[in-house]
C-alpha cells in the first residue's frame, strides 16, 4: 500500500495549476494538544497569509479563529468526537451545535470506529445524521473521518455508501493521530464508491508539495496538513512565485 509521502517520480508535476488552486486545497491544521495559545495565534496568521481553504483548529479557539479570520477567504473550521469518535451521538450533536454558534463553517467528524468495526451500522448511520443534520440545517458542510488505518476495504466501502446517501460534503482517510494516514491506495477506493457529490479529503501523510500533488491527481479537492508552509512555499518557487512574507517569525510544532 503506498503511503504519501517522500517524493512521487511518477507525478508528473506539469505545473497545470496556480497557487491558488493548491493552497485551496489546504486544512491548515492546529490540532496538536501541547499548542499553547501563541502557537494557534501564529498558525492562525500562517493560514492568512498563505490563503489556504481552512484553518481546523481545537474547538475551544474557534471563536478567536473566526474573528481572526473575518474579512478573509479563509475558513473557520474544527473537530467533533475527536480523535476517537467515541463520544456519544447527543454530545457530538452538541459539539456541533456549538461550534456553529461558534462561526464554525466546517465540520470535521469522527465516525464511531467502535460500531464500524462492530458492523452496527444503523449506529453508524444515525450517529454521522446527526452531525450532518445539524450542520446543513445552519448552511454549514462536514467532512466525516473514517480513520482508515483501522478498517477494512468492506468498512471503507460500507462507509462512502452511508455518507453519499446522507449527502456529507467530503469523505476523510484520518484524523492525523492514528497509525496510518492517508494512501493512495485508499483514495482510490473512496474515490470509486463514494457518490460524485461527494468530495475526498486527504489526510495524514501530506507532508510535501508532492504529496499533495499526487492526491489531486486522484480527484482529491482537499487535503489536512501541518506542514502548509513548507509544501507551499516549495509552490511558490516552482511557480517563479515570490515568497510570502509573514509578520513573525513562524515555527510550529508538526502534527498530521
Amino acid at each position: 500500500m503506498r503511503e504519501l509521502t517522500g517524493s512521487h517520480p511518477d507525478q508528473n508535476d506539469d505545473m497545470q495549476y496556480t497557487y491558488s488552486d493548491i493552497a485551496k486545497m489546504i486544512d491548515h491544521s492546529l490540532l496538536i494538544p501541547t499548542m499553547t495559545e501563541a502557537d494557534l495565534v501564529a498558525g492562525i496568521e500562517l493560514a492568512r497569509a498563505y490563503d489556504v481553504a481552512s484553518v481546523c483548529i481545537m474547538p475551544y479557539a474557534l471563536p478567536r479563529c473566526v474573528a481572526m479570520l473575518q474579512g478573509t477567504t479563509v475558513k473557520a473550521s474544527t473537530t467533533i468526537g475527536f480523535p476517537h469518535g467515541g463520544h456519544t451521538t447527543a454530545i457530538k450533536r452538541a459539539e456541533a451545535e456549538q461550534a456553529i454558534a461558534d462561526g464554525c463553517e466546517e465540520l470535521d467528524m469522527v465516525v464511531n470506529i467502535s460500531q464500524v468495526l462492530s458492523h452496527n451500522w444503523g449506529y453508524v448511520r444515525d450517529d454521522i445524521a446527526a452531525v450532518i443534520d445539524a450542520a446543513h440545517a445552519a448552511n454549514r458542510q462536514v467532512k466525516v473521518i473514517f480513520e482508515n488505518c483501522y478498517l477494512t476495504n468492506e468498512h471503507k466501502i460500507e462507509l462512502c455508501r452511508i455518507c453519499s446517501e446522507l449527502n456529507a460534503d467530503w469523505v476523510k482517510t484520518s484524523t492525523g493521530y492514528g497509525t496510518g494516514g492517508a494512501t493512495l491506495d485508499d483514495l482510490r477506493l473512496m474515490r470509486k464508491h463514494a457518490a460524485p457529490h461527494v468530495a475526498i479529503k486527504a489526510a495524514g501523510g501530506i507532508r510535501d508539495l508532492d504529496s499533495l500533488l499526487a492526491a489531486r491527481e486522484l480527484g482529491v479537492s482537499r487535503c489536512g496538513a501541518s506542514r502548509t508552509r513548507e509544501i507551499l512555499d516549495e509552490c511558490r518557487s516552482r511557480l517563479g512565485l515570490a515568497p510570502i512574507p509573514l509578520s513573525r517569525h513562524t515555527s510550529l510544532p508538526n502534527g498530521y
